[in-house]
C-alpha cells in the first residue's frame, strides 16, 4: 500500500487558515441571525408597551388625543383639572 506524502508546513498551514474562515463564516451567520431575533424581540417588547398604554387608555375611558393633550399640558407645566 502506497503511502501517503507528508504535508508540508504550507499545507498544514493552509488547512488550519481554511478551518479559521470556515469557523469565521459560521460565527457571523450566527451573529446574523442573532441581531435578527434581537431586533424581533425588540419589536415585541415595544408592542407589549404600546398594549399596556391602550389598555390604560381603555380603562381610563380615554382617547389618543386625550393622552397626547395631557402629555402635552403635562410638559408646558400646566394643570389638568
Amino acid at each position: 500500500m502506497a503511502r501517503r506524502a507528508r504535508r508540508t508546513p504550507l499545507e498544514k498551514r493552509q488547512d488550519e487558515l481554511n478551518e479559521i474562515q470556515a469557523s469565521i463564516n459560521q460565527y457571523e451567520d450566527c451573529l446574523a441571525t442573532l441581531r435578527e431575533k434581537e431586533k424581533e424581540l425588540q419589536n415585541q417588547i415595544l408592542m407589549e408597551k404600546f398594549k399596556e398604554v391602550n389598555n390604560l387608555l381603555e380603562v381610563q375611558h380615554m382617547s389618543l388625543d386625550d393622552l397626547k393633550d395631557l402629555l402635552i399640558a403635562e410638559g408646558n407645566g400646566e394643570q389638568i383639572a
